[in-house]
């Protein structure tokens, strides 16, 4: 299987705080991976240094065949390739939901307004909002401006998409709304980082769960993981509800 991502010893300070302790693990081609554990663990430092939103001090990091601890990557180009949605959603509330799909494709990779929104059109039904096109941000529900997100990234055709906790500031109806859009991605065969806290999510939908804990992968595996728990660590995180 191709490898999109690979972590090998990857070190990330904060200045004098130590948040990645030597993390490594691969996310292969067509791969789910769920980054699981508590607030501080290195979930969304390991996410964000995949995008090259955080540089690392330590090891190498790969994804999509760039060495990012070479520090000569093209953060615009590998930004075509690599998809990243937050737990805000971060739209434009000056533009439609079509404008602001339709602005990176242009802006960055040049596409023709007519294709740019044909495409636009097409994530949209994918995510369940072509009805919504013409609506600013502001007319639409916390799920489906998440989605909205979702499908902005998708417009610009990405290799890999990161989700981090995009659904944290939702309530149980409009989670299920946007778990059902990723796990729909998932069975299409994007290949994809999720750092989460739905469990029963992870488990159905993720191949591999890693389990972080004081800045290194602790615990990873498949779905059984959260049922047998190795370490006291991941028993006491899954029996918390965290």
């Amino acid at each position: 299987m191709d490898e999109i991502v690979r972590f090998d010893k990857v070190c990330k300070s904060y200045g004098d705080v130590q948040i990645l302790k030597g993390v490594s693990f691969t996310v292969g081609r067509g791969q789910v991976v769920a980054l699981i554990g508590r607030s501080g663990s290195g979930k969304t430092t390991a996410l964000r240094c995949i995008n090259g939103l955080e540089t690392i001090q330590g090891g190498e990091l790969h994804v999509c065949g760039r060495a990012m601890h070479a520090g000569s990557v093209d953060l615009m180009d590998l930004r075509k390739e690599v998809g990243i949605v937050f737990q805000s959603y971060n739209l434009f509330p000056h533009l439609t939901v079509l404008q602001n799909i339709t602005l990176a494709p242009r802006k960055v990779k040049g596409v023709p307004r007519k294709e740019a929104e044909e495409l636009a059109m097409e994530v949209l039904q994918k995510v369940g909002l072509h009805e919504r096109a013409a609506y600013y941000p502001e007319q639409l529900s916390g799920g489906q401006q998440q989605r909205a997100a979702i499908a902005r990234s998708l417009a610009m055709q990405p290799k890999l998409m990161l989700f981090d906790e995009v659904t944290s500031a939702l309530d149980p109806e409009l989670t299920g709304e946007v778990l059902k859009v990723i796990e729909g991605l998932a069975n299409d065969g994007m290949t994809m980082v999720l750092v989460t806290h739905e469990m029963a999510f992870a488990r159905s939908v993720a191949d591999q769960i890693m389990f972080m804990h004081q800045g290194i992968v602790w615990e990873c595996g498949s779905g059984d993981l959260l049922g047998q728990p190795a370490t006291p660590e991941l028993q006491q995180f899954v029996g918390s509800g965290l």
